[in-house]
C-alpha cells in the first residue's frame, strides 16, 4: 500500500479510455468517437461523415452457377434455398481462405474482391486460387459452375459493406470480371491479361481466343487457369553481387552432406528485403550446375494447410502432383517417387504417412 505522502511517485492521472474524433455535433459541436448514433453530449442523432475512396489494384473474382436458374424453375422452393445455401457457404469459405472479401450475391452469382481494403502484394494469385478452390467446392455439391477474374485499378470505398448500401469496388476491371466469367466453359476459370501477366509463374494457363464482350471496344484478352504451378513464382534475375562469404559458406555446408551422407538445416535470418530469397536461389542455382536436384516450397499465408505447407510444396514437386490430380492419380505418383528412394518393403506404410502431411 502506497502512503498519501509518497503519491508523488505514482502518476497522477492514468488514461483509461481514449478515441479518435470522427464525427462531430452540428447541434453543439461535441466530438463523439467513431460509430456513434447520438451525440454524447445532447442526444442529436448524428451524420455520418461520408465514406472515403481510393484508387487501388484490385483483382476481381466473379463466379455464377451454370444452368441453375432453368433448373430452379422445376425445383422445389425449398430445396432451392438449400442448394443456393450450401453454395454460397462453400464459396464464402474458399474466398475467405485466400484473403478475400465477399461483395454480394447476386442470385447464383458470386462476386469477391481481392486486394481491398488490404492490399497483400499478391492479390491476383489468391483470386485464381480462391476461383480455383470455388469450383472444386461447387462441384463437390454435384453442381457445375463458372468463374472470370480480372486485375485492374477500381475505385475503392472505405468500410464499404452490405449495411452502408455502398459496393466495395467500382469501375471497368468489375465489369470486365464479369465479362470474363461470361465466357468461360462450364468448370473453367478464366483471367484476363493484367491477372495472366502477375501470375503466369504460379499459375498453369492455356491460352484462349480473345473474348468478344459486350460493351467493349477492343477484344479482350484471355486464359484459362489450369492448375496452381508446381514451382514458386519466378523472378527475372540480376548477377549476383557480393555475399561471396555467405555463399561459401551454405556451399561447404552442401559438400559437408553430400560428403557425410547425412541431412543439414539451414536457416537464414535477416530482415525483409535484405536477399535472403536472393541468396537460397542463388546457392540452388549452383549446385544445380552441379548435377543436384533441387525442390522447392513456400510457407503461404493462406490455405488449409499453413503449418505443412511448404513440406506439402516439396512431396508434390519432387512427385509431380498437381493440386486437381485425383486422390487415386496423386497417391500413385506418390508411391512411385517413394519407390526410387526406398526399399519396396517401406513404400506403402512411408506413402501412407506421407499422404496424410500431404492431403
Amino acid at each position: 500500500m502506497v502512503p498519501l505522502s509518497s503519491a508523488g511517485d505514482v502518476p497522477r492521472e492514468r488514461k483509461l479510455w481514449s478515441y479518435t474524433p470522427a464525427v462531430v455535433c452540428k447541434r453543439c459541436g461535441q466530438e463523439n468517437p467513431l460509430g456513434a448514433r447520438f451525440c454524447l453530449a445532447c442526444g442529436a442523432p448524428l451524420e455520418a461523415e461520408p465514406a472515403k475512396q481510393e484508387r487501388k489494384l484490385v483483382s476481381v473474382l466473379f463466379v455464377d452457377l451454370v444452368g441453375f436458374t432453368g433448373q430452379s424453375e422445376r425445383a422445389d422452393p425449398e430445396d432451392v434455398r438449400d442448394t443456393l445455401n450450401a453454395y454460397r457457404a462453400a464459396a464464402q469459405e474458399s474466398i475467405q481462405v485466400f484473403g478475400g472479401n465477399m461483395e454480394k450475391f447476386i442470385g447464383d452469382a458470386v462476386m469477391a474482391v481481392f486486394g481491398a481494403p488490404v492490399s497483400h502484394g499478391d492479390d491476383a494469385e489468391r483470386a485464381v486460387r480462391a476461383g480455383l478452390g470455388v469450383l472444386e467446392a461447387v462441384a463437390r455439391l454435384k453442381l457445375i459452375a463458372r468463374g472470370g477474374v480480372n486485375t485492374g485499378e477500381a475505385v475503392v470505398t472505405v468500410a464499404s459493406g452490405p449495411a452502408t448500401g455502398e459496393a466495395l469496388a467500382m469501375g471497368d476491371v468489375v465489369n470486365t470480371a464479369s465479362r470474363l466469367q461470361t465466357s468461360a466453359p462450364p468448370g473453367g476459370l478464366v483471367v484476363g491479361e493484367e491477372t495472366y501477366r502477375l501470375t503466369r509463374n504460379a499459375i498453369k494457363y492455356q491460352a484462349l481466343p480473345s473474348v468478344d464482350a459486350k460493351g467493349k471496344e477492343a477484344l479482350i484478352p484471355a486464359w484459362l487457369a489450369v492448375a496452381p504451378a508446381l514451382a514458386g513464382p519466378a523472378r527475372p534475375e540480376a548477377p549476383m553481387v557480393g555475399r561471396d562469404r555467405e555463399l561459401a559458406l551454405v556451399t561447404s555446408i552442401w559438400d559437408g552432406a553430400v560428403g557425410d551422407r547425412h541431412p543439414h538445416l539451414i536457416t537464414v535470418v535477416g530482415p525483409p528485403g535484405i536477399g535472403k530469397s536472393r541468396l537460397q536461389r542463388e546457392f540452388s542455382r549452383r549446385i544445380q550446375a552441379r548435377g543436384a536436384a533441387v525442390a522447392r516450397g513456400r510457407c503461404l499465408p493462406y490455405g488449409e494447410r499453413a503449418a505443412y505447407g511448404a513440406f506439402t510444396q516439396l512431396v508434390r514437386g519432387i512427385a509431380e502432383i498437381y493440386e486437381n490430380d485425383p486422390p487415386e492419380s496423386a497417391r500413385a505418383k506418390l508411391s512411385a517417387a517413394v519407390e526410387k528412394v526406398l526399399p519396396a518393403t517401406e513404400v506403402e506404410e512411408t506413402t501412407r504417412y506421407i499422404s496424410l502431411l500431404t492431403g
